[in-house]
């Protein structure tokens, strides 16, 4: 079944237009004619079941048939993470970090950061697309690059925080410690790692050190670790 993407729909609504590109990709690319069914994300936990009712390429209209609201997950994911240089493996990380499931997403510049700016647009459009793809209900919200000092001393909860490095430091395991509470934010550096100056910044700040594991572990591929961890089990 075609799932598509609706922001802006109110569940209180009968009919539905889909955006010209979707309309595009239901009626002109797949062929679906009127009657078939299709599943709406609204990705703040609606969930629509609908049918074409009228299958223009341009404004395909729906007739929605039902309503689900999906409530937040319990536990709360949210990753902090240095951007790679090489976008296309941030890209990847977006991608798969929504099809698991996160909450929230927070891009940091770090002192070693080789990417100093990032343009969310393509980012979003990932996460849409993974959303559909897997089926989840919440898009995660996906945040403006900031500088890791601001973001460290504005944190609301220090101790459901935690910062994954590789210097030579007495360190949990993730896995150990992010069960605990409400829900939790990692800390992902950039290739290279923290400095020792922003480790102690984080510790200073109430913030946990964590292991990820023995290997040593590219950017992209710690943050997404970092996910599954919190995930995990949930």
């Amino acid at each position: 079944m075609l799932t598509c993407y609706a922001p802006d729909l109110a569940p209180n609504q009968t009919t539905y237009l889909l955006s010209e590109d979707e309309s595009k990709h239901a009626v002109r690319v797949l062929r679906l004619g009127a009657g078939t069914a299709i599943e709406l994300l609204d990705g703040r936990g609606g969930r629509y079941a609908a049918t074409i009712a009228e299958a223009n390429p341009k404004r395909c209209r729906l007739h929605l048939t039902a309503h689900e609201q999906v409530p937040p997950r319990p536990y709360f994911a949210h990753v902090a993470v240095a951007p790679t240089k090489n976008l296309d493996r941030m890209e990847w990380f977006v991608e798969k970090a929504v099809e698991i499931g996160v909450e929230r997403l927070s891009f940091l510049r770090c002192a070693r950061s080789e990417r100093r700016e990032l343009k969310l647009e393509r980012l979003e459009k990932i996460a849409v697309s993974a959303l559909k793809q897997s089926g989840q209900a919440w898009l995660p919200q996906l945040d403006e690059m900031q500088d890791y000092a601001a973001f460290v001393q504005a944190l609301p909860s220090p101790a459901h925080t935690y910062v994954a490095h590789l210097a030579d430091d007495e360190r949990t395991a993730l896995a150990a410690l992010a069960g605990n509470g409400p829900g939790g934010c990692v800390l992902i550096g950039p290739e290279g790692d923290f400095t020792p100056a922003e480790i102690a910044l984080a510790r200073a700040a109430g913030v946990r050190p964590v292991t990820l594991g023995h290997s040593r572990l590219r950017t992209e591929t710690a943050a997404l670790a970092a996910v599954f961890t919190m995930r995990l089990g949930r």
